[in-house]
């Protein structure tokens, strides 16, 4: 399929060492299969699938994916550069074409605690190397607006490479759009991309200035719906991406699905795959083939232009998945990580009451990163704050896991649990422990099971279980306390399960643990958890402190 050329012919392709060196068209009419392009994720953290980049690759290439544009700045506020050193030399341990960035903003705020920092220095000797292809999305929009010099120290440095730069300005719009897209000048487009966008006109604003848009529809934040009706318009202005993408949702797919739901609604599946495949390459300035004579053997077999049912996948001429299986090996991958605190006493998750009518209360959004910012009437028992299980106001909680402080808890709404708790080392971006549950003792346990494994998520039921005892069940993530080194298959298979126990738990979430790990997202209006206290992301400043 030339998709530059909006054409569908038979034909063969010639490949030598990896190479295609030929092309030719043959007279048959009928088609038993469609030769594509692969398919690229144009943003995604790899770590938020819980898997190490060579597991990541195991199962996507089963999708048709051959490549990634990954920010691994996950991995960056846990473990600094030596992290992202792990993640590129992982990813080049498979036949997969993993294109890296140089992390903006490690930590992400002031606001919170992170394992490490990445210093405007750091950054540039990230950025000359050959593997990371750019700088990676500008989070601290205020920086750039106000022109911080270390944020506009790194923003330089990667303009001086040629190196593109990804955005992150969720419901920015106006001149402040503007303002951030050229980096506060006059230079034209800077800073490229925005996979942030949740409204079709805070899109449509942001590509008028000349940005690039990223639809993205991940594991949490889902916005294919709103924004998909701009690829109609904007073919060359729009890439798929699925920013986060959990270990259950990549079993089923991964964009291959974004291009079956786009034909299904009407658009021209050649501004799709232009998306999907083309747009991503030219942006990115990525190594990864797209059809031509001279290019590298990167391509798709799929059934057909409808379904996008993947035949075969194949890298640089190699087979890496057939009929659904997969066909790359697990690697040895060894352990990195930062974990250092103390097991927690169910006392320090507790709330005094001091008399105020009303809290403060952070709103989840099922398939957001966004959440509102209520006001609420506390349950107060015996002097103390507690979780509301029938108004469904339950306690949150984020602890420190780097060091020794005193826990931040606040409290929050929608995740629907009648009895136990949930928790997650998985917080972005400091990754901090997250926990939301029903009473103070399994929250503790929760909290518990988690700095016992040096990382994980998990479950427990409670002392509220109908059942004769406690149940527990634990996702343990020994690399940087975010992701396995086993199995991706085996890893998914794990996280249904912990999946099905929270929402027989009562959470009503379609992710839980997803959402959960968004809960402190402090760049993300409107209300967030730090480990420091309860934090306003409208108005960047805290609501109050837990840690003075």
């Amino acid at each position: 399929m030339d998709i530059e050329n909006r054409s569908v012919y038979a034909g063969v392709l010639r490949i030598e060492k990896g190479q295609i060196i030929g092309i030719e068209p043959t007279p048959q009419k009928q088609y038993d299969h469609y030769i594509l392009p692969g398919f690229i994720d144009s943003h995604v953290h790899i770590e938020s699938s819980m898997l190490v980049p060579s597991e990541f690759a195991k199962m996507a290439v089963v999708h048709g994916t051959v490549s990634t544009v990954s920010d691994p700045h996950e991995i960056a506020n846990v473990c600094g550069l030596k992290g992202v050193e792990y993640m590129i030399e992982n990813g080049k341990t498979v036949p997969f074409k993993f294109n890296f960035g140089a992390p903006s903003c490690v930590p992400a705020t002031v606001f919170e605690t992170a394992g490490d920092t990445l210093s405007v220095e750091d950054v540039k000797t990230l950025l000359n190397m050959e593997e990371i292809k750019y700088l990676a999305e500008m989070m601290n929009f205020p920086g750039v607006l106000f022109q911080d010099k270390e944020v506009m120290a790194k923003i330089e440095a990667a303009k001086a490479l040629g190196k593109p730069i990804d955005g992150h300005a969720p419901g920015l719009k106006g001149e402040d759009a503007i303002k951030y897209i050229q980096a506060s000048g006059n230079a034209g487009v800077v800073i490229s991309t925005d996979h942030e966008c949740f409204t079709l006109e805070e899109a449509q604003d942001k590509l008028n200035a000349g940005m690039k848009i990223l639809i993205r529809e991940g594991s949490a934040a889902k916005n294919f719906e709103a924004l998909i009706e701009l690829l109609h318009h904007h073919p060359n202005q729009i890439m798929f991406c699925s920013d986060d993408k959990h270990p259950d949702s990549l079993l089923i797919g991964h964009i291959n699905q974004l291009c079956a739901r786009a034909v299904a609604k009407g658009i021209d599946k050649f501004h799709v795959l232009r998306a999907a495949c083309i747009n991503p390459v030219v942006h990115y300035k990525l190594d990864v083939g797209l059809l031509n004579v001279g290019d590298p053997a990167d391509f798709i077999l799929v059934k057909d232009l409808i379904d996008f049912e993947i035949l075969a996948t194949y890298i640089i001429g190699e087979k890496v998945a057939e009929n659904g299986k997969s066909l790359i090996q697990t690697q040895p991958a060894p352990i990195i990580n930062h974990f250092k605190v103390n097991k927690k006493l169910k006392e320090v998750f507790a709330i005094k009451h001091r008399g105020e009518e009303k809290i403060s209360v952070i709103e989840a959004m099922d398939g957001q990163l966004i959440t509102n910012h209520l006001k609420c009437s506390p349950n107060v028992m015996n002097g103390f704050m507690e979780s509301d299980v029938e108004r469904d106001i339950l306690k949150i909680a984020v602890v420190n896991r780097y060091q020794e402080a005193t826990v931040a808890v606040g409290f929050i709404k929608n995740f629907g649990l009648r009895q136990g708790a949930i928790a997650s080392s998985v917080a972005h971006d400091s990754h901090n422990i997250v926990v939301v549950g029903v009473d103070d003792e399994s929250i503790c346990k929760a909290v518990n099971l988690i700095i016992s494994a040096n990382g994980g998520v998990c479950c427990v039921s409670g002392k509220s279980s109908s059942q004769s005892q406690e149940v527990e069940g634990l996702l343990a993530l020994p690399v940087a306390g975010i992701m396995t080194n086993l199995d991706g298959y085996e890893t998914a298979e794990k996280y249904i399960a912990l999946d099905a126990m929270a929402k027989e738990f009562g959470c009503t979430l379609q992710s839980p643990f997803m959402t959960l790990s968004f809960m402190a997202l402090l760049v993300i209006p409107a209300l967030k958890m730090s480990d420091k206290g309860l934090f306003d992301g409208d108005k960047f400043e805290f609501v109050y402190r837990s840690d003075i």
